[in-house]
């Protein structure tokens, strides 16, 4: 009878890990239809924009609207694009990212909260450098669509802001009128699709 009853048991929880698993939805970065741009002021008057060319990223999830979603984000510094070869050199370097030494960028989600509607606030931790610190994000579900191959295509827009001298990117020099040549605080767009992963 005892042998019995741990058989049904096994059964059971077996069940509930294939129902589990089987309700995972795993989703890639579709690079060719996604971008990472950010945009810093520069000498106070005016804004410089920029993005960086290579990144991956990953989620999965089991509810359908995403609140539980583990997320996993990764950007190459080496791909930094801002349109001027020199400027993107100077930004490479020990004076900002130091791409040699610390060639990624990375994220890891600890939480996506939904706020109202497609309208959601996302939290974990950003690495830049040798430093880690909280990071949050305003997102945006631009909706979730059947791809043509059999698939399915989820869209996110995921806007935030960072302070560059907090992660160690500290260079700066001062105009004659006094301000910062760049500024400190660097807002972040990240525009995703992802595709499904069957």
């Amino acid at each position: 009878m005892k042998k019995v009853s741990k058989i049904i048991v096994a059964v059971f929880f077996g069940l509930i890990l294939s129902n589990y698993t089987f309700g995972q939805t795993k989703w890639t970065v579709d690079k060719v239809h996604s971008n990472v741009l950010f945009t810093v002021t520069h000498m106070v008057i005016s804004e410089v924009d920029g993005s960086f060319k290579v990144f991956d990223g990953s989620m999965t999830n089991t509810k359908e609207d995403f609140t539980d979603a583990q997320i996993d984000f990764t950007v190459d510094v080496a791909s930094i694009n801002t349109d001027n070869t020199m400027r993107d050199g100077h930004l490479k370097s020990d004076d900002f990212f130091n791409a040699e030494k610390y060639p990624k960028m990375i994220f890891k989600g600890t939480a996506l909260k939904k706020i109202k509607d497609n309208k959601y606030e996302l939290t974990g931790k950003l690495t830049i450098r040798d430093v880690t610190k909280d990071a949050k994000f305003d997102v945006t579900y631009g909706g979730t669509v059947k791809d043509g191959r059999g698939g399915f295509k989820a869209g996110f827009k995921a806007v935030g802001s960072i302070n560059r001298i907090e992660y160690g990117l500290k260079w700066n020099k001062l105009t004659e009128a006094g301000g910062a040549m760049v500024g400190e605080d660097v807002a972040i767009r990240v525009q995703l699709e992802l595709s499904q992963v069957k």
